[in-house]
């Protein structure tokens, strides 16, 4: 098992375990008397004392996994608990795999409440010749520390009575430390030694990278728990929580790309998330170091913006908030550059743009102070999503002007402008003819008008789209617009109501869409189907910033298809 995706496994158990329950997370919830009702525990990870205050990521899980799954098992109608117990199994098989034991027999006896992962050096024997050897460490609680020694020594001894490696004992600053040393070569990712210290068992993939744990905790100031930014983002957090990550973005992006220092060492950014219970899912709340010009600066908006009554309830995506070209920075700022996420956006976005030679961040984005709504809306008769706009007009910008500047593009595309009435109204078209064949074997043709853009004003708005069906949609009189659908209700019910905007993205209606512009989102819906199977949209919104940290929320809305 690799170290990479497994990172993410911590954070996948507590969503595979809650997603599998789906409706009845509520009920659990409401009716447990124990603290997760609440939506987790307000402690941090004590296992942060054995990471390292630079460490690329950490990742803890604090929740005893049988906690979740026998909440799990009481949300689940009785016809799908040997299903859910199917799922769970696999996870507990993975969970723990890369430590070479066995989650039932060998560690389940013992585990406490807290497991915690962590990349701890891009390079820990700084050996040029081998490359660059990542430092992992896994710290499990343990709520009976003789029993877990005894566990691991017994395991140990039967493996390398089988002959798979030798077993050495060594004795480190009063800590005795069991390293299996392999009779043939191994893969960096293989956690080969631990040690039990206090009330915590560690595996690591290498006696250095153990022997680096201890110091950590011997000199208070080198360890995670003791880092400056990840004390002062986490204060910014108030709510209880099950799970908590931490990533340096510097050395995060040295990481994946397999080099032994980050490439520009002298930045300075890490993101600290919380992962939290909530009666329709799960949220992420998000803080966010070292970000030129995030000073002080209060949420903007109470209640979702106007702009949205002309935003149809089918919308598969919508972006929406006030002042465009802020609001669009802070996105891009607070996705990790290359997630998935910032690559579907960035892709639409460039779909918009190419046909018209467009640059939206600097002939758009850049006039829009007021109110926005950017929404990809479904063609009732199906084929490509079609973009709708709507913008503010605001009394500093020359909307005659602009317009007039998106003509010019236009017609110097080859496109003509003309009027059209549409739904009682007076629309300007962008359109182009063309011919077409009538059939495959007659030279027969047929002239077509291709339509690549359509607006028009309102008293308040100025509204774009790249087909008239979705502007057609956006401006009628029967329709249901966003703001009053259940399916957006419950996307932003668990967010803060003071924020500066959302982004909305309905899973289940964009899926497709996601898996073709972006592969990798089918890879990793293999490795966690049961969570995607019940995701029905996740939307991100930003609460500002105070004292330099940049914060946002992520609302994962979980249900039963």
């Amino acid at each position: 098992m690799k170290l990479r995706p497994f990172l993410i496994s911590l954070v996948i158990a507590v969503i595979l375990l809650l997603s599998s329950a789906g409706g009845g997370l509520y009920w659990i919830l409401a009716q447990s008397p124990l603290e997760l009702r609440e939506g987790g525990v307000m402690r941090q990870p004590l296992g942060t004392v054995f990471i390292p205050k630079q460490a690329p990521a950490m990742i803890s899980l604090m929740v005893n996994p049988d906690r979740l799954e026998s909440f799990s098992q009481l949300a689940v109608n009785p016809a799908n608990r040997r299903k859910t117990h199917r799922e769970l199994k696999r996870l507990e098989q993975s969970i723990l795999a890369i430590t070479g034991l066995d989650y039932r027999q060998e560690i389940q006896p013992w585990l406490g409440e807290e497991i915690t992962l962590g990349v701890t050096s891009l390079d820990f024997d700084r050996n040029s010749n081998n490359g660059a050897q990542a430092g992992y460490l896994l710290a499990v609680e343990t709520k009976d520390s003789q029993l877990a020694k005894e566990f691991l020594q017994l395991s140990y001894s039967q493996q390398a009575i089988a002959g798979d490696f030798d077993l050495v004992f060594e004795p480190y600053k009063g800590i005795n430390l069991i390293y299996q040393r392999p009779l043939k070569p191994l893969p960096n990712n293989r956690f080969v030694a631990s040690a039990v210290i206090g009330n915590f068992v560690l595996f690591a993939n290498d006696l250095k990278v153990l022997r680096e744990a201890i110091n950590n905790v011997q000199v208070p100031n080198l360890n995670l728990k003791n880092a400056p930014d990840y004390q002062e983002a986490l204060k910014t957090i108030k709510d209880p929580r099950i799970g908590i990550s931490y990533v340096n973005f510097p050395a995060l992006s040295a990481w994946l790309s397999n080099l032994s220092i980050p490439e520009l060492p002298e930045i300075s950014q890490t993101l600290t998330v919380t992962l939290s219970l909530k009666s329709e899912g799960l949220v992420a709340q998000t803080a966010l170091i070292g970000v030129s010009g995030a000073e002080n600066q209060n949420p903007v908006l109470n209640a979702p913006v106007e702009a949205l009554q002309y935003t149809p309830s089918n919308s598969i995506l919508a972006l929406a908030g006030t002042n465009l070209d802020q609001f669009w920075q802070q996105i891009q700022t607070h996705l990790v550059t290359d997630s998935p996420l910032q690559q579907f956006l960035n892709r639409l976005i460039r779909q918009l743009e190419q046909p018209l030679g467009l640059n939206l961040s600097k002939d758009i984005f850049s006039w829009v102070k007021g109110e926005f709504s950017l929404a990809l809306v479904p063609k009732v008769e199906g084929g490509t999503a079609d973009w709708l706009f709507i913008a503010e007009k605001t009394p500093d910008v020359d909307i005659k002007n602009k317009i007039a500047y998106l003509d010019g593009l236009a017609q110097e595309q080859g496109y003509n402008i003309g009027e059209l009435a549409l739904s009682e109204q007076t629309v300007t078209a962008w359109t182009k003819l063309r011919t077409s064949k009538i059939t495959k074997d007659k030279d027969l043709a047929r002239l077509d008008t291709q339509v690549r853009g359509v607006y028009l004003e309102t008293d308040r708005y100025f509204l774009f789209a790249t087909s008239i069906e979705a502007l057609s949609q956006g401006i009628s009189s029967e329709k249901i617009p966003l703001t009053e659908s259940k399916k957006f209700q419950q996307a932003i019910s668990a967010l803060p109501i003071e924020n500066d905007g959302y982004v909305y993205i309905d899973w289940q209606e964009s899926e497709p869409i996601i898996e073709e512009k972006i592969p990798v989102v089918k890879v990793a819906e293999l490795a966690i189907k049961p969570f995607f199977n019940n995701l029905r949209s996740f939307t991100l919104s930003s609460q500002g910033s105070e004292n330099s940290i940049q914060r946002a929320t992520i609302f994962f809305n979980l249900g039963v298809r």
